[in-house]
């Protein structure tokens, strides 16, 4: 196959409209999209415009709406971490253990200093507020719950709203 000034005008102008190398290849016939690729590289054509295909992807990120009030797991962390109001660590060794303490382990059980969190645990689950956002943790974005007003502590949302 040869590239004449008809074919090469075009791969130019099929170039320019977006399509594909796939796309371009099957319309010129008796060519492959490497050969195309590699043309329009020789040819010094601009960036592509667009494919169909880029310009559906880019609708639908701009058009998603942004979902307020929607936090991350490493934000929910330093929210827990910076409320002033949330429970201390207390530490306990195993003996010490009951249904009203988080079930955390700390540290090796061969170890001296191994302990338990000791905090109070959620309820229905071993651990406290922040070990379980450790512990479980969504298989994807869609699993993971909106954070709620009452999600957030008192002193975080006051700043976000004097900000």
């Amino acid at each position: 196959m040869s590239w004449t000034p008809e074919r090469e005008k075009k791969l130019k102008e099929l170039w320019k409209k977006g399509h594909t190398a796939s796309e371009i290849a099957s319309l010129l016939g008796d060519t492959t999209r490497n050969a195309i690729i590699g043309k329009a590289h020789r040819l010094n054509l601009q960036a592509r415009a667009p494919s169909k295909k880029n310009k559906s992807e880019a609708k639908t990120e701009t058009n998603t709406p942004v979902r307020e009030g929607r936090l991350s797991r490493k934000a929910r962390f330093k929210s827990l971490l910076l409320d002033k109001n949330f429970e201390p660590e207390n530490p306990k060794q195993l003996e010490e253990l009951t249904d009203e303490t988080c079930r955390w382990p700390f540290g090796h059980p061969n170890e001296k200093d191994f302990y338990f969190c000791g905090r109070k645990p959620l309820e229905k689950f071993p651990y406290c507020k922040l070990h379980v956002l450790y512990a479980f943790q969504p298989k994807n974005a869609k699993d993971e719950d909106i954070i709620t007003e009452e999600d957030i502590p008192k002193f975080i949302t006051k700043k976000i709203k004097s900000a």
